[in-house]
């Protein structure tokens, strides 16, 4: 038995924090519903208007690491992350933001109704300011290990395009752009998260902490799904 004072390698603590890939969403039952074309248009849209309410505060998210860590280097690597999904001040370029409404005006939504949240649910409202609470008040390298779900994500969302366009045929490749324009980006970030969290974790307490954020995160992705399933079981 291992010595559990004794900090694992970089090749022992990668594996742990993989090894929670069980714990990603995709393996809800929601999600494989929806692979296999079995949501009807109000279920998706009941998804697509709460997955919003996630995907507008990441940019919060990710703020409150940059304002708590003293690194430049991973400062400035994470200002990229908020560009994306708030796009730039002169416009250049669609932001992930847009590309989200895109895919709710695709499923029957208005941006209206999208925009005000009125459709957003509790748990879900709940589930998401947790993260953010958390990013904000957890040391910054436990904040990061938390958004190591993105090693997991890629090949979820490259499986969801082709799942969606062949069993949802009032959807369209372009208004899947969010899921498109990321797959590639996202495996770079889980990559460079992943650097920072084995660099920065360098004893076995900082790797505990970093496995339970990661754990932590796989639980509200996980919650914000029962919720959106409950929802869409009641409208």
């Amino acid at each position: 038995m291992s010595d559990p004072s004794v900090p694992r390698s970089p090749d022992e603590l990668v594996a742990a924090l993989r090894g929670l890939s069980h714990r990603y969403w995709g393996t809800h039952p929601f999600h494989h519903r929806m692979h296999a074309g079995e949501l009807s248009e109000r279920e998706l849209r009941v998804w697509a208007a709460n997955r919003w309410y996630y995907q507008c505060v990441l940019p919060r998210k990710d703020a409150a690491i940059i304002s708590n860590c003293p690194v430049p280097d991973v400062r400035r690597g994470w200002l990229d992350r908020i560009v994306y999904h708030d796009g730039t001040a002169d416009g250049d370029g669609e932001s992930g933001r847009e590309r989200w409404l895109r895919l709710c005006e695709a499923v029957g939504l208005t941006r209206a109704e999208v925009l005000d949240e009125r459709r957003v649910v509790p748990g879900v409202r709940f589930a998401v300011d947790a993260y953010v609470t958390f990013a904000r008040t957890k040391p910054w390298v436990e904040a990061v290990a938390s958004g190591l779900t993105e090693m997991f994500s890629g090949h979820l969302m490259q499986r969801r395009v082709g799942d969606m366009l062949a069993n949802y045929d009032w959807i369209r490749r372009d208004d899947l752009a969010y899921f498109t324009d990321r797959i590639e980006a996202v495996s770079g970030e889980g990559e460079s998260t992943l650097d920072i969290v084995v660099r920065y974790c360098g004893t076995r307490e900082q790797q505990d902490k970093a496995i339970a954020a990661l754990s932590f995160k796989c639980d509200v992705l996980w919650s914000m799904l029962d919720a959106i399933e409950r929802a869409a079981a009641k409208e």
